[in-house]
């Protein structure tokens, strides 16, 4: 194990000196755990050391700024040629909008307007007056709308909630979780409690629609107590040079079983295009878990670990640099497609119905064991 830290360290060297050493003292300190472990903890906590990423020096002016913009996504971002963008071509476009004197409203507006064109969800800028931000879901179908989830077909009044999870034995003996963000902290004791009270349940929904993400370490927590095996879910890389395709080979990643309660019956998962980032990666581990099947929309992506940098004025640019792939070694950054694709419909919503999670159910009562 110890080579492959040392590989994995020294190829991250020659981009950032201040993350190497990070890097470096977190494997002597955390040599306990499996390296697979350490590469996901490092990459979810990326966010937080790249304050400390340093650049090329460029003027405090307009030129200098967009310049600096347009080398960090040249040189670190992860799906440029995935995603067919000309990024020499985006940059003389939107350079040429540029002048000397103008105001830093309108420099935010030109720097947005080219950040767009990566139509990527972990893309910000952010100053002290604004932040971009991409539409990820698009013109899709909303599928998803809270009051009716909240209606006494469905969670009512006397619902129970542990660690941002709604939870709660429907009418047809199926078991319902609602779990709206992943940045909500999950422990080992809250998951053995909801899947006890849930356990006499003949089948289990987890709905993940508008999760827009959160911590990895929770879907991955989350995901394990969903088999008795180890699972392999897909594969992590990271930037090893300043080239589009200068990646490091794919690192497979797996999901370990719990050695505490795991959930034995057929689940669900409903996903729709709000579902994103750590959603997307609990989405893609849960497709191959057994006795799971996704179903809802097209989940919006996101999986690209995001990296941060800041410009001369200040400015905070954060952007994908290492992409994820699943098992076929496949990007998930425009989403994943579920197993049955099922849109809400307007008279069932008039009725106080959500569609699809009435489709989960009559897909759980056939399956009942």
């Amino acid at each position: 194990m110890g080579q492959q830290a040392a590989i994995i360290a020294a190829s991250l060297l020659n981009q950032n000196l201040t993350v190497f050493i990070n890097l470096f003292v977190f494997f002597l300190t955390q040599m306990k755990y499996k390296l697979k472990h350490i590469l996901l903890i490092f990459f979810a906590t990326t966010l937080g050391l790249s304050s400390c990423i340093t650049e090329d020096s460029f003027d405090n002016d307009p030129y200098g700024n967009f310049d600096q913009l347009w080398q960090i996504i040249d040189e670190k971002y992860c799906y440029l040629d995935y995603k067919g963008i000309d990024w020499d071509a985006m940059g003389r476009k939107y350079r040429s909008r540029l002048s000397a004197d103008m105001s830093k409203e309108n420099l935010f507006e030109v720097m947005d307007s080219l950040l767009y064109q990566l139509k990527d969800g972990h893309v910000n800028l952010s100053a002290s007056f604004n932040q971009t931000r991409f539409d990820f879901w698009g013109d899709s179908p909303r599928n998803f709308t809270e009051a009716i989830i909240e209606n006494s077909n469905y969670l009512g009044n006397d619902y129970r909630r542990a660690a941002g999870m709604k939870y709660k034995i429907l009418s047809d003996n199926i078991g319902y979780i609602y779990y709206e963000s992943f940045s909500y902290g999950v422990g080992d004791g809250n998951l053995d409690e909801v899947l006890s009270y849930l356990a006499v349940c003949d089948g289990l929904i987890i709905d993940v629609r508008q999760n827009g993400g959160g911590n990895l370490t929770n879907s991955t927590k989350i995901a394990a107590r969903f088999t008795n095996e180890k699972v392999h879910t897909g594969y992590i890389q990271h930037k090893t040079g300043t080239g589009h395709n200068d990646f490091s080979e794919p690192y497979a990643v797996y999901v370990e079983p719990s050695s505490r309660i795991k959930w034995q019956k057929p689940a669900v998962v409903l996903s729709n295009r709000h579902s994103y980032s750590a959603t997307n990666d609990f989405i893609n581990s849960m497709r191959y878990m057994p006795n799971t099947i996704i179903m809802g929309d097209t989940s919006g992506g996101g999986s690209g670990m995001p990296f941060s940098s800041e410009l001369p004025n200040g400015w905070s640019v954060r952007f994908s640099a290492s992409p994820h792939l699943d098992r076929d070694k496949q990007h998930t950054e425009f989403g994943i497609t579920p197993d049955i694709k099922v849109d809400m419909t307007l008279e069932d919503q008039l009725n106080g119905y959500d569609t699809i999670i009435e489709a989960a159910r009559e897909y759980l009562r056939s399956e009942k064991i």
